[in-house]
């Protein structure tokens, strides 16, 4: 496992058009799995906060997420109950616009499987659509809404979720069910596998 950890944070497959990007960056992955997590987040890929941080979500997302899940940032930052592998493990950059460039196609392609084959996860956490649609195939084609509308038909130890960006603060207010009736469970699901893994969920 260390091997693969040490693989994927030398990575520098995607230099060239990172280059390219309007930030102009050098790659650096955010790597943060233990294989005996049984947690996985599934996001997108790291913002330019996180590329800077070197730790997954320590931006406004992150705290959303956290909030979310009803955890602190202890829990969720101990790789020995949480795993956070995203469809990219870099900072894709931004494009002309000043917009998050979407995860390169090229990571998922040359590492998933291998993490994939690591991990063991009792509960998944689907970040957006990257992630609906890589793990959950046919059924994410109706796009973010359906799909995480339709949460029940993936569990127990799955849940799609939107992103926590604070772009979809909208989206949030136009679903006021995924506040009432998802989040409840989703809580409850946290805090049962981080109780069984070895302790109590903190946070609220």
């Amino acid at each position: 496992m260390n091997d693969l950890v040490k693989e994927i944070a030398d990575c520098r497959l995607c230099a060239t058009r990172f280059a390219a990007t309007r930030t102009a960056h050098a790659p650096r992955p955010v790597v943060w799995f233990r294989p005996q997590a049984r947690l996985l987040i599934v996001g997108q890929a790291p913002g330019l906060r996180v590329h800077e941080s070197g730790r997954p979500f320590t931006d406004r997302s992150g705290e959303r997420l956290r909030e979310w899940m009803g955890v602190d940032e202890a829990t969720f930052y101990d790789r020995d109950r949480v795993a956070i592998v995203p469809m990219a493990f870099c900072f894709p950059g931004y494009d002309a616009k000043g917009a998050d460039l979407p995860p390169p196609p090229l990571c998922a392609a040359t590492w998933r499987d291998r993490v994939m084959a690591l991990l063991k996860p009792r509960l998944t956490l689907l970040v957006g659509g990257h992630a609906h649609r890589w793990h959950l195939g046919a059924a994410a084609a109706g796009g973010v809404t359906a799909t995480v509308a339709d949460w029940r038909a993936h569990g127990p130890g799955v849940f799609p979720l939107p992103h926590p960006s604070w772009r979809n603060t909208g989206w949030l207010k136009r679903n006021p069910w995924f506040q009432d009736q998802l989040l409840p469970e989703l809580r409850g699901a946290v805090a049962a596998e981080l109780a069984a893994s070895g302790g109590a969920a903190g946070g609220g």
